[in-house]
């Protein structure tokens, strides 16, 4: 009979989910002896309300957080030990009992561009129909580009790959770490800067959550936690808190770390493209979360209440 595992792994179940989860599972079976032997580590797939329900836009049926929810309960009721998060899935606050407690080091966060009939946004024809999910990127591609036409594009990155092909829709945009992480990389007609397409706050980067009262997967997590993302993120979701903006608010962050000094760029934008606020900040890394705040009460007092609906 078989010794029960040391460490429950829980995750959605998509091709991108479980290579982020593996990508976990590596990192500390190498930095944890007791987790290095094969049946150390399980992996418990978990289907969520936002995998479950692709056919509306997540704002219609509860936000983000419906990638969470079910491993957030999974978590509290000890079928699972810890779960793995593309952290711009992860609600800004999260329950008193879950903590997130470790980021593995941040991909790639721009946005890709994808199509068969232009090498770059910028060359789409006039008309040409995007297919996204994302309100920050349809406010980003209107406010530039308001002669294009955007509409619903939901599923995993093959499903919109598989749409792309059969001509539903003439581009999309995707995260180019997720691309990257599947070993699809080539797919992308272009990847577009900060400049062009600010990412989501997160973007690229892995959060793993986990019981806020268990000290041993506490103290393993820090074992792979990587300190440089989990600075740039933290001054991200700082701006993001103090925006407090509805999943219905196109809102956009990055923060990048030189030497000891970091620079944060958000945007806050309606949803037609019709207007969009943008702020910079940059200070030092110790005092990522200030500057964070900072940068969101800033755009929060500029683009006024009415755009947080």
């Amino acid at each position: 009979m078989n010794a029960a595992p040391l460490l429950r792994i829980g995750t959605r179940g998509s091709p991108l989910a479980m290579a982020q989860t593996h990508e976990t599972r590596n990192l500390l079976a190498a930095a944890i002896a007791d987790l290095a032997a094969p049946d150390a580590i399980e992996i418990m797939e978990i289907k969520t309300t936002g995998d479950a329900i692709l056919d509306r836009p997540l704002a219609e049926v509860g936000g983000k957080g419906l990638f969470t929810k079910e491993l957030d309960v999974a978590l509290v009721d000890g079928r699972v030990d810890i779960a793995v998060h593309s952290i711009k899935d992860v609600e800004t606050f999260l329950p008193e009992s879950i903590e997130l407690a470790a980021f593995l080091e941040r991909e790639d966060p721009r946005d890709a561009f994808l199509s068969l009939n232009a090498p770059t946004l910028a060359e789409l024809p006039p008309g040409s129909v995007i297919g996204s999910a994302s309100l920050r990127r349809q406010a980003q591609i209107l406010n530039r580009r308001p002669d294009l036409k955007v509409t619903l594009l939901r599923g995993n990155v093959q499903t919109r790959l598989g749409k792309l092909a059969d001509g539903v829709v003439d581009a999309t945009l995707l995260a180019y770490a997720g691309l990257r992480r599947l070993g699809l990389a080539d797919k992308a007609s272009a990847v577009l800067s900060p400049e062009e397409m600010l990412p989501a706050v997160g973007q690229g980067a892995i959060g793993i959550t986990c019981r806020a009262d268990d000290t041993r997967v506490l103290d393993w997590l820090a074992a792979i936690n990587h300190a440089e993302t989990q600075i740039r993120v933290t001054a991200e979701r700082a701006l993001l808190a103090a925006l407090d903006g509805s999943c219905r608010t196109p809102i956009g962050g990055l923060a990048e770390i030189d030497g000891d000094r970091l620079r944060l760029r958000g945007l806050v934008a309606r949803e037609d493209g019709s207007e969009m606020f943008e702020t910079e900040r940059n200070g030092a890394v110790a005092d990522a979360v200030a500057l964070g705040d900072d940068a969101g009460r800033e755009l929060r007092g500029r683009a006024g209440d009415d755009i947080f609906g």
